[in-house]
This record gives C-alpha cells, sequence and structure tokens, in this order.
C-alpha cells in the first residue's frame, strides 16, 4: 500500500505543472525593448504584451532602453533578476550580429539570456525619398547616385543594425561612395530623408510602410526571399540579380539566463497561441511583419545556424564598431 501511494503521488507530481508556473505571475512583468518607441520592434512588443497581459491577468509593462545597437536595453535584460518578471524584445542583431561588430561587449547573449519564442520577422525594403531621387529602380538609383561626387547619405535605425550593414553592402557592391548616418530608430530618421538630408536606407519595411503608402518615399527592391503580398509589385533583389540581401530580421522574446524553465516555457507556450490567433496574425501582418512562432530550442537552434551568415555580412559591409 505504501509502495502505491508514492507510486501514485510522484505521477501526479510528474503531471502537474511546476509550483513556479502554478504561481506565476503575482505582479506586473517588464517587457525591455532595446529600440526608442515608434519602431517595429516597439509596435509588435506593445500588441503582444497586451495580450500577454490579457491571458495572465497582471499588466506586462514595455519599457524601452534604446541605444548602441541594442546593446543597452539587452544587457538590462540579461542583468535583471531571473524571476521571470523581466522579459526582453530583441532581434538577430543583438543576440548574433553584434558580437562581431563590437570589439567588446558587456554579456555573451547566447550565455546570459534563456531563448523564449520567435515572434515574427522583418522584412527590409530598400527605399527614396520620392521628392528628392527620381529614381524609379535600383538599376536607375544606381546610375543616378554613382557619378555624385559626394557620395549620397543613407540612413539606418541605429549603428550595427542590419540597416547600417546593408547599406554599406549596397555601396560596396553597386561602386557608390556612402556616408552611413545613424539614428535612434526609424521614427527619427524619416525626418530626415524627407528633407532629402539622406537619400536612401535599406531598413525593415514595418516602419516605413506609412510613408510608403503616402508615397513620401518610393520602395525599389525587397531585401528578403520573396515578394511581400504588402508590396506584390516591389521586386528583391535577388530577381534583380543582387545576391547576398536576403536579411530578413527575426525577432522574439528572451529572458535573464536563470529564469525558472517552467515560466519560460509557460511565456513561450503563451506566445505561440497568441500568435496563432487569426485576428494577432493580420494585426502583426499589417505591421510589416510576418508571423511566426517557435519553442525555446528552435529559438536557439537558429540563433546557432545562423551565425556564420551575420558573421559574413558583417565582413563583407566592413562595419567595425
Amino acid at each position: 500500500m505504501r509502495r502505491r501511494t508514492v507510486l501514485v503521488t510522484g505521477a501526479t507530481a510528474a503531471l502537474s505543472p511546476p509550483a513556479a508556473a502554478q504561481t506565476w505571475p503575482t505582479r506586473p512583468v517588464r517587457i525591455i525593448v532595446p529600440n526608442p518607441a515608434g519602431g517595429s520592434s516597439d509596435v509588435l512588443a506593445r500588441i503582444l504584451a497586451a495580450e500577454l497581459s490579457g491571458r495572465f491577468g497582471q499588466p506586462f509593462v514595455v519599457e524601452n532602453r534604446g541605444g548602441a545597437g541594442g546593446n543597452i536595453g539587452t544587457e538590462a535584460t540579461a542583468r535583471a533578476a531571473p524571476d521571470g518578471y523581466t522579459f526582453g524584445v530583441g532581434t538577430v542583431t543583438q543576440w548574433v550580429t553584434n558580437q562581431f561588430l563590437y570589439r567588446s561587449l558587456p554579456i555573451i547573449p547566447m550565455r546570459d539570456l534563456a531563448f523564449v519564442a520567435i515572434c515574427w520577422e522583418n522584412a527590409n525594403v530598400m527605399i527614396v525619398p520620392t521628392a528628392f531621387v527620381p529614381s524609379r529602380s535600383v538599376a536607375e538609383f544606381v546610375t543616378w547616385a554613382r557619378p555624385r561626387p559626394d557620395g549620397v547619405n543613407f540612413a539606418s535605425s541605429g549603428v550595427g543594425f542590419t540597416s547600417h550593414l546593408l547599406g554599406e553592402l549596397f555601396g560596396q557592391r553597386n561602386g557608390i561612395r556612402v556616408t552611413h548616418v545613424p539614428f535612434r530608430g526609424a521614427a527619427d530618421a524619416a525626418p530626415n530623408m524627407l528633407r532629402g538630408d539622406v537619400l536612401f536606407a535599406i531598413d525593415n519595411l514595418a516602419s516605413w510602410l506609412p510613408l510608403i503608402e503616402s508615397s513620401q518615399v518610393r520602395a525599389l527592391a525587397m531585401a528578403d526571399a520573396s515578394r511581400t503580398p504588402l508590396l506584390p509589385d516591389v521586386p528583391t533583389f535577388t530577381e534583380l540579380g543582387m545576391l547576398g540581401f536576403e536579411a530578413a530580421v527575426w525577432a522574439g522574446f528572451v529572458a535573464p539566463a536563470a529564469t525558472p524553465a517552467p515560466i519560460v516555457e509557460t511565456v513561450s507556450t503563451a506566445l505561440r497561441d497568441i500568435i496563432a490567433r487569426p485576428e494577432i496574425a493580420q494585426r502583426i501582418t499589417a505591421a510589416g511583419a510576418r508571423p511566426v512562432s517557435s519553442s525555446p530550442a528552435v529559438m536557439r537552434q537558429r540563433a546557432e545556424s545562423e551565425t556564420s551568415f551575420w558573421q559574413n555580412l558583417v565582413r563583407i559591409s566592413g562595419a567595425q564598431l
């Protein structure tokens, strides 16, 4: 009888959620976004934070900590108490690319962060200000920009971001003298582009879609593996014979490395369920991104498998911070 009691008790414990996940959360949860307010990561993080708040009955509060290519906010996430009350939102830039850009980092993301879930992918688009650049195709832009004695300024969403690397790569590949002008996100870059202070960018579609739709900037090419249904007439760089620009930026949630695994899995499962809902997937798509979801293990595997790609992109661009 005692043996049966022990076996039944053990089976019940194996089937029951761990205590950490059962009692969590009992107070507000912080979500650190390593970018300024108004950018695509911020917008999409807030959509998901609102859904998490409703699911768990506690506020999930977004806190913007931009700067240093996302390193400031990423470090803040990694150094937070691993108690399940701090998560971070970021992209492959912070978790993989920055280690090849910066001479030293305050943390090692692959060691100091727990991966939670991939939530979306941002396609990148090459855009020019309609009022200042007459070009209607990439070929026309190259012809227009190459002979300019002072070259052309290009905008990025920050030093070391994919928009920085792709802009440098574009100039190098096409024999155009380019000058990098970094901003604290696309929201800061946009007014400068509309004034003609910068003349192109290869940045994430989500941030620039409203200006494309209003014809204030013109989309010339997608830096992605395929065209987007949001801009079906805009070709990819690959279609134009320019290889190496298929650099979709994937993003999602992370947590401090020692965060209890049951809490990480609980949030990961919740995010997968939320993104699977058609109305949420539609909101992500309308914001210019692709809804994606993954387990923590798959997210880590993707980061590891793409390391050589991003390292090579940094090498080709010549960027060093």
